[in-house]
C-alpha cells in the first residue's frame, strides 16, 4: 500500500481541501466526504435556491461536524452570493471608504456575518485589503475601500472586527494586494510592475492592520511580484514567508485554484501541491459552475476534487510533500474552525442579552446616500429615463446581474446595452442613435459607466454628449482618479454622479439623487456628522 492510500493520510489531505459543489443541496458524495474529514465547503450563488432550499441547505450543513468550515464570498456591494439575482442591499467597500466611518463599517461587517449564518456559513471571504491604485483594474475597483492605504487599513480592520462580532471568521484578501493590476487573475496571470519599496509602503499596510485586528485567515492572490521571484504569491514561499513575517500565524487560504492564473499555467492539481509547499494551509478549489469552457459537466465538482487529491497523493508518495507540512496546515485549519465557532458563540450570547448590533435597511440606504458624489450640477431626471449601459461585462468574481442597476435607473424607461469592447465605430454609432432615438424624446438620458479610465467608455460618453448635452453620467465604478470627461474636448461638461457600486442599494441611492437633482460636489463633513440619525446610531454602536 502506498503512503497516500493510508486512511489516516487520506484524512490528513482532506483536512486542507475546501471545494465547491454543484446544486442547491449537499450531494451524497460530499456529505460522506465531510463526515470523513473534508475541511468544509465554499458556497456560491448557484448553491443558494429559494427560502426553503436555503433553509434545507443550512440545516444539512449544520448536521455535519461541528468543526466544519463553510465559506462564502459575501463582500456587500458588487460581490454577493446571497443576493446575486437582484444585487446586494448592503454597502460595498468603496461606499464605506467614502463615508469613512469605522463604526459604520463594523456594523456592515456584523450584518454580513449574520446574513451568511442564515445559510450555514461561518467564514466570510472579506474584507478586501487591496489598495485600488490602478483605475484600469478589471477585478477589484469598487471592491476596495479606496486608493489611500490609510483609509483601506482602517476599514479592512473595521470590517474584520464587525464580521467577528456578527458571529463569523473573516478572511482578508488578496495578499499581497491586487489593487495595482490591469489583468484579472480569473483570466490571466497579473504581474505587479512596482518596486518592493512601493509594495511595502502602499499595499502591505492594510494587511498589517487586519492582522493587528485579529483576523484569523488571509487569502492569497495569484499574481507575481518580480522582487519575490517568478512564482505567483499563492505558490511562492517568499511571498508567504513575508506574510508570516508580519506576525500572522493564522490560516493562509489560497484564492480559487481553478482560476486561469493557476489552471492555465501549472494546472490546478500541481498548483495545489506547490501552494502547500510554499506555506498555504487551506486550498480553495473554486467554483465548479464557472463557465471556463462552456457549461460545467455534471461531475465537474468531483473531477476537480479528485484531480487535487491525486496530485497531493503523488507528491506524498514521491517524497515531494512531507507529511509534516500537511499536519501543520491541518492544525491551522482547525484553529480557523475554532475561531469561527468562538465568534458564533459570542455573537449568540450578545443576541441573547440584547447587545447584538443590527443594521436596518434604512440605515444601509443612508450610508449609500452619504457615499454619493457629483462633479457638477445634475439636472433632475423625473419619471422614466433612457439608460445607455456601456459598462464592461461582469467578471467571474461578480455574480450580480448587470441589469439590476440599469433597470433601477431607467425606472420604466428603455435600456440600451452597448458593449464598449465590440466594434469601436459601431458602438459609437449605436450610442449616438440610442441617445437621439425617439424613445428618448422628453426623457432624461443617463449614461451608465463603470470605468471612466477606459478610452472606449469615455469615447461613448463624449459621443452621446454631442447630441444630448443634458445627459447625466452615472459611474458605477471607482471614483478614485477618475478622469475629466471633458478635458481636451469641445463638448459641454457632463455631470458625473459617482455611485461607487452597481448593487441594488447603490442603484436606489443613485436614482433618488437623479430625481431630486443635485447642485454639485458635496462638502466632506466629519463622517458621523454627515450621516442622518439612523446611520449615526450605527456609528455610536446603538441598535437600530
Amino acid at each position: 500500500m502506498t503512503r497516500s492510500a493510508d486512511p489516516a493520510v487520506r484524512a490528513l489531505v482532506d483536512g486542507v481541501l475546501w471545494p465547491g459543489f454543484l446544486g442547491s443541496t449537499l450531494p451524497a458524495w460530499l456529505r460522506r466526504d465531510l463526515d470523513g474529514g473534508l475541511a468544509g465547503v465554499v458556497l456560491f450563488a448557484h448553491n443558494l435556491g429559494d427560502g426553503d432550499a436555503r433553509a434545507a441547505l443550512a440545516a444539512g450543513v449544520r448536521e455535519s461536524r461541528n468543526d466544519l468550515l463553510v465559506g462564502i464570498d459575501e463582500e456587500g456591494g458588487n460581490v454577493t452570493r446571497l443576493e446575486a439575482a437582484t444585487g446586494s442591499t448592503l454597502p460595498g467597500a468603496a461606499q464605506l471608504g467614502r463615508v469613512d466611518d469605522e463604526a459604520a463599517t463594523e456594523s456592515v461587517g456584523a450584518e454580513l456575518a449574520r446574513r451568511v449564518a442564515s445559510v450555514g456559513a461561518n467564514v466570510v471571504l472579506a474584507p478586501d485589503a487591496d489598495v485600488n491604485v490602478d483605475p484600469r483594474n478589471p477585478v477589484i475597483g469598487v471592491r476596495a475601500f479606496g486608493d489611500d492605504p490609510a483609509v483601506v487599513s482602517r476599514h479592512a480592520a473595521a470590517l474584520a472586527r464587525g464580521i467577528r462580532a456578527g458571529g463569523a471568521a473573516a478572511c482578508v484578501k488578496h495578499w499581497p494586494g491586487h489593487g495595482d493590476t490591469h489583468v484579472d487573475s480569473h483570466q490571466g496571470l497579473p504581474v505587479l510592475g512596482m518596486t518592493e519599496r512601493e509594495l511595502e509602503r502602499v499595499h502591505l499596510a492594510p494587511f498589517r492592520a487586519a492582522i493587528d485586528a485579529g483576523v484569523p485567515a488571509v487569502m492569497t492572490a495569484h499574481l507575481v511580484v518580480p522582487a519575490w521571484g517568478a512564482e505567483p504569491a499563492t505558490m511562492n514561499p517568499v511571498a508567504l514567508a513575508r506574510l508570516r513575517g508580519l506576525g500572522f500565524d493564522g490560516a493562509i487560504v489560497t484564492d480559487a485554484l481553478d482560476m486561469a492564473a493557476i489552471r492555465e499555467t501549472v494546472g490546478t492539481g500541481p498548483g495545489a501541491v506547490r501552494a502547500l509547499l510554499a506555506g498555504a494551509d487551506l486550498l480553495c478549489l473554486g467554483n465548479p459552475a464557472n463557465p471556463w469552457a462552456g457549461p460545467p459537466a455534471p461531475d465537474a465538482d468531483r473531477v476537480v476534487l479528485a484531480e487535487v487529491r491525486a496530485a497531493i497523493g503523488s507528491a506524498i508518495d514521491d517524497g515531494t510533500l512531507p507529511l509534516a507540512r500537511l499536519e501543520e496546515a491541518r492544525e491551522r485549519v482547525r484553529a480557523l474552525a475554532d475561531a469561527a465557532h468562538a465568534a458564533a458563540r459570542a455573537a449568540h450570547h450578545a443576541a441573547v442579552v440584547g447587545r447584538a448590533p443590527r443594521l436596518s435597511p434604512g440605515a444601509a440606504l443612508e450610508l449609500a446616500r452619504a457615499s454619493l458624489d457629483v462633479t457638477r450640477p445634475v439636472p433632475a431626471v423625473e419619471g422614466p429615463a433612457a439608460v445607455l449601459d456601456v459598462r464592461r461585462r461582469a467578471g467571474f468574481a461578480v455574480d450580480a446581474s448587470l441589469d439590476a442597476m440599469a433597470s433601477a435607473l431607467a425606472a420604466g424607461g428603455p435600456v440600451h446595452r452597448i458593449d464598449p469592447a465590440g466594434d469601436r465605430g459601431g458602438a459609437l454609432v449605436a450610442a449616438v442613435e440610442a441617445a437621439d432615438h425617439p424613445s428618448a424624446d422628453g426623457r432624461g438620458v443617463v449614461v451608465l459607466v463603470d470605468r471612466l479610465a477606459d478610452p472606449a467608455q469615455s469615447a461613448l460618453v463624449l459621443a452621446v454628449a454631442r447630441v444630448r448635452p443634458d445627459a447625466v453620467v452615472v459611474n458605477a465604478g471607482s471614483a478614485d482618479r477618475a478622469p475629466d470627461l471633458a478635458a481636451g474636448t469641445d463638448i459641454p461638461d457632463l455631470p458625473v454622479l459617482h455611485a461607487r457600486g452597481a448593487s441594488r442599494l447603490a442603484a436606489i441611492a443613485a436614482r433618488e439623487r437623479l430625481e431630486c437633482g443635485a447642485a454639485g460636489p458635496a462638502p466632506r463633513a466629519a463622517p458621523s456628522a454627515s450621516l442622518p440619525a439612523s446611520s449615526r446610531a450605527i456609528a455610536t454602536g446603538a441598535r437600530t
